[in-house]
């Protein structure tokens, strides 16, 4: 095959006026009206299966009925006493996996109660209101606590240790607090910095010190937050990407999706921001899904997602694949990626990837023999990430898979610390169960304290 034209990577390919209406709010805002009317949908089931689907245990027929009475603030108290960080996932959270799945409406007429948008008309109600904090913090235990990471399960750990009384500093990477709310998430899904929004909520109950710009990068560090505090909770996340190991992936162009998004995040004006006209996305993932949508949003001709295996085993939910594909988004199953060739042109510059069609064989995964290429002036890597720090192994920690090994409320092998989110081994990587996570962990460490 060859290569047809030079590579084509630039900023400002849409009028400016553009940008912001591609980027607009995926899911526009319920109005009151629309809220009550579709409250009154809800059967208020007893043992209702939404909220035992939930992973933070919301009680769904409650905050729902509260709503449709007209009591806002008490439907925004049912849904954070449960998850603080509720109006985030009200956003993000896989609903139609979840909670709507579940909904008897959608199990009897096709068509579940709408949660997610129900759980983010009434916590935004309570953020937009002149008194936002709903709770107070209980007398000082003189206990000091230190959470690693300031990402959903950290925030809700230091913000439900903050609650019980305790003195929380939360130790995180980058400068800004949220994780991969701040910066992993598509800019649609979360518009008008409600990530920092949520966190300036979360913070105002007090009790609660960030230090940012600050990475576990030693045993020395992490021996000091031992001594220094009376129970650590890490909340880290995942470091760093896996790579493809193919030839060709130091090219120009080539970079890992969690770095375009991050970056796309944190662009004031998403007109100097340049992106290929075409652009390859590999793996079968959200973070895939959503570097996609982004890349054809800014103005990217042609987009592609390839997966090496089929639509079934994606784990971007079925909505989110249909959502790429509304927005012109081509997805290629069965192709496994064997070399990222240079442009002609420009040759330190990817310019096309080349595939190897697979198929299961014996339920294993085999190269077929045939192969494919698909031009590229951008390819961007999606396909998992991994926890990364050596200092775990160093300091003795479990490991199973790469990630730290905890009990069920997140209980290290490592006495008083404990661990929870993407960075603890057995998880779904969903921002609500990190968010369950950090606050079992929470209660655990108070329990533990309080003896």
């Amino acid at each position: 095959m060859s290569i047809s034209t030079a590579p084509d990577v630039r900023p400002g390919r849409l009028a400016p006026a553009e940008y912001a209406q591609r980027f607009a709010d995926a899911t526009p805002r319920l109005t009151p009206a629309q809220a009550v009317l579709e409250a009154e949908r809800c059967l208020y089931c007893f043992d209702a299966p939404c909220a035992t689907a939930c992973p933070t245990g919301i009680d769904v027929p409650s905050f729902i009925k509260r709503l449709a009475e007209g009591n806002l603030r008490g439907s925004a108290r049912a849904i954070l006493e449960a998850n603080p960080l509720g109006g985030m996932c009200a956003r993000v959270c896989p609903t139609e996996n979840l909670c709507e799945a579940v909904c008897v409406r959608n199990t009897q007429e096709g068509k579940p109660v709408a949660i997610g948008r129900l759980q983010r008309h009434a916590v935004d109600a309570l953020m937009e209101s002149a008194h936002p904090q709903l709770f107070t913090r209980a007398p000082a235990t003189g206990k000091k606590v230190a959470v690693v990471g300031a990402g959903p399960a950290g925030l809700a750990c230091a913000h439900t240790l903050a609650k019980l009384g305790h003195d929380v500093m939360v130790y995180d990477a980058r400068p800004k607090a949220g994780g991969l709310n701040e910066y992993g998430l598509a800019s649609y899904k979360t518009p008008g910095n409600f990530a920092q929004t949520e966190v300036q909520w979360l913070l105002s109950i007090g009790g609660i010190t960030l230090h940012r710009d600050w990475k576990l990068r030693t045993l020395a560090q992490l021996d000091a937050l031992r001594m220094d505090y009376d129970a650590l909770f890490l909340g880290m996340g995942l470091g760093t990407t896996h790579q493809l190991g193919v030839p060709g992936e130091p090219l120009g162009g080539v970079q890992d999706a969690v770095d375009f998004i991050a970056t796309l995040r944190q662009t004031d004006n998403l007109a100097t921001l340049p992106i290929g006209r075409r652009v390859v996305v590999i793996g079968g993932g959200m973070t895939a899904v959503d570097a996609a949508v982004q890349a054809k949003l800014l103005g990217a001709e042609s987009v592609h997602i390839v997966y090496r295996r089929g639509p079934e085993a994606m784990s971007a939910s079925s909505a989110e694949q249909a959502w790429a594909q509304t927005h012109g988004v081509t997805i290629h199953h069965w192709l496994a990626p064997t070399e990222i060739l240079a442009n002609p042109t420009q040759s330190n510059h990817v310019g096309a990837v080349r595939f190897a069609r697979q198929a299961l064989v014996g339920g294993k995964l085999t190269a077929t023999g045939e192969r494919e290429t698909i031009e590229a002036d951008m390819v961007f890597k999606a396909i998992g990430q991994q926890l990364g720090n050596p200092v775990l192994a160093q300091a003795g920690f479990a490991l199973e898979g790469g990630r730290i090994a905890t009990d069920a409320v997140g209980l290290t092998n490592l006495r008083g610390i404990w661990a929870g989110g993407d960075c603890r081994a057995g998880g779904l990587d969903l921002t609500v169960e990190a968010v369950e996570h950090g606050k079992q962990s929470a209660l655990a460490i108070h329990a533990q304290l309080a003896q």
